[in-house]
């Protein structure tokens, strides 16, 4: 058994500390207070796992929830498939490279709040630039702040438009660790671009692309930014998603152990999700396909 070499256990403690300080650490304090009922100017009441079942047997919880589902899915995979597309059309070769790899990756850097409020000024209904076009186009008035599906659907738009360059990199690096001489030797066997694609780029590009949904699944969990700029979980709360939810339990209604206790769910969920890309990537590593 191979023993523990105490100057790389010595140089290791700062970063575990670290760690503790700033990630377990909270984490221990926030679950002791969803065991507690509390609010602003008052003493903890331990109450046990009762704010766990006031959350599981809200309405507006499960609304969050179902929201959230439906929203982090279709960004999850749509921001994917469209990834997956730029990547390989970038491995392809496009005009003027450069340029173009900065204006994919122009959404990143920008800030994720002024880039919400430009969209939402953008598709103001009254002198929105996006929704005077479609008006113009005859599609209708496109008031899609009083329509939770719509409002949802824009969610959805701007998370992926955001998003998109994070994904695309990750892909992107997959695809250009691809061994040169498997396409060489394809092109000598007659293959196809569309069949070196499904038979080579593809497969070979799995790995990056279970990692880059490990990842979006976890940050798109925690959706806030756009719903809470664009309709603050209106109307009637018909869009909040989980993240809106405990930020309005905590902050609105000074629910702190309810709050709490939505936030260990949540960590929960995305751990739930995340295990299982995390459990077929180790699948992979021990059939040695890594």
């Amino acid at each position: 058994m191979r023993r523990l070499n105490p100057a790389a256990i010595l140089m290791l403690a700062p970063t575990h500390l670290l760690l503790f300080l700033v990630i377990a650490l909270p984490s221990i304090y926030v679950f002791w207070l969803s065991l507690n009922e509390s609010t602003y100017g008052s003493d903890l009441t331990f109450v046990g796992f009762n704010n766990y079942v006031t959350v599981l047997t809200s309405p507006y919880f499960w609304r969050a929830a179902l929201n959230t589902l439906i929203v982090v899915n279709a960004v999850v995979y749509i921001e994917l498939l469209i990834a997956i597309g730029m990547a390989a059309l970038f491995l392809g070769g496009v005009r003027y490279p450069k340029i173009m790899f900065a204006i994919v990756l122009m959404p990143y850097a920008i800030s994720e709040v002024v880039g919400v409020l430009v969209w939402k000024i953008m598709l103001n209904t009254g002198s929105g630039v996006l929704a005077r076009t479609i008006e113009a186009l005859g599609f209708g008035m496109f008031n899609w702040s009083v329509s939770p599906p719509l409002a949802l659907s824009v969610v959805t738009l701007i998370s992926i438009w955001h998003h998109l360059p994070f994904t695309f990199l990750l892909i992107y690096a997959g695809m250009l660790a691809i061994p040169k001489s498997l396409y060489e030797a394809s092109r000598i066997d007659g293959a196809s671009r569309w069949q070196e694609f499904w038979r080579i780029t593809l497969p070979l590009t799995v790995p990056a692309i279970l990692i880059s949904l490990i990842f979006r699944f976890v940050f798109a969990f925690r959706l806030f930014s756009e719903v809470w700029l664009l309709t603050a979980g209106g109307p009637a709360r018909l869009t909040e998603v989980l993240a809106v939810y405990l930020y309005q339990s905590g902050f609105k209604y000074g629910e702190f152990g309810t709050a709490s206790a939505t936030g260990w769910l949540m960590v929960l969920g995305s751990l739930g999700v995340a295990s299982v890309y995390l459990w077929a990537k180790h699948r992979r590593m021990v059939s040695g396909n890594d």
